[in-house]
C-alpha cells in the first residue's frame, strides 16, 4: 500500500520559512518522480514544484522560482519543499504527490497517481 504523508505545515509571517516533508511508503522511492501542488480556498490545485526520479532535475511554477526549493533523499525515501520568503498568496493546502510510472517526469497532475493527505501552510500579512 502507497503512503504519502505530509508534515512541517504551519502558520508563518510574511517572509519567513517553512520546510515540508513527505515520507512515502510502499513503492521503490528512488523509481518515481515527485511534486509539490497546493489548493487554496476556492481555488483550483495548482503546480508548485516537481523533482526527477534522481533529484538532476526540477521545475518551479513561476510563482515560487528563486523561493522555493524541493529536493528528495532516497535513502530515507523523504521529499522536501523548502520555502523562503513567504507571503500570504502562498497559503493553501500543500499536498506532495508521486508519478503513477517508473522513471517519467511530468508537471501535470493527472500524471500523480498518489496523493498525501495535505498540510495546511498559513502565511499572515
Amino acid at each position: 500500500q502507497v503512503q504519502l504523508v505530509e508534515s512541517g505545515g504551519g502558520l508563518v509571517q510574511t517572509g519567513g520559512s517553512l520546510r515540508l516533508s513527505c515520507a512515502t511508503s510502499g513503492r521503490t522511492f528512488s523509481n518515481y518522480s515527485m511534486g509539490w501542488f497546493r489548493q487554496a480556498p476556492g481555488k483550483e490545485r495548482e503546480f508548485v514544484a516537481a523533482i526527477t526520479w534522481s533529484g538532476s532535475a526540477t521545475t518551479y511554477a513561476e510563482s515560487v522560482k528563486g523561493r522555493f526549493t524541493i529536493s528528495r533523499d532516497n535513502a530515507k525515501n523523504t521529499l522536501y519543499l523548502l520555502m523562503n520568503g513567504l507571503k500570504p498568496e502562498d497559503t493553501a493546502v500543500y499536498y506532495c504527490a508521486q508519478q503513477t510510472a517508473v522513471w517519467t517526469y511530468s508537471i501535470g497532475s493527472s500524471t500523480y497517481g498518489y496523493w498525501g493527505q495535505g498540510t495546511q501552510v498559513t502565511v499572515s500579512s
